[in-house]
């Protein structure tokens, strides 16, 4: 928690509306990707929301096939 508090008064909540949050789960779905792969999903879908610069992940393997086009901004904290 203390972690959470912390980042929270250095960071923006950023929230997705149903709308947005039904065409990322159905768009994944047409395209068979099912699972824990879902909350990648919705994290690319905040950062496409606002037009986020750069996106850190550890993931980077699930975060480029959820989201081929955003694949140049995927990086690791370490880049």
């Amino acid at each position: 928690m203390q972690f959470i508090e912390r980042m929270q008064q250095h960071t923006t909540m950023i929230t997705l509306d149903g709308g947005e949050y039904f065409d990322t789960i159905d768009a994944l779905s047409r395209r068979g990707m099912t699972g824990a792969v879902i909350y990648d999903a919705l994290i690319l879908a905040r950062a496409r929301k606002v037009r986020a610069e750069r996106i850190y992940t550890w993931n980077l393997r699930h975060f480029r096939a959820v989201a081929p086009d955003l694949a140049a901004k995927i990086m690791t904290p370490a880049e």
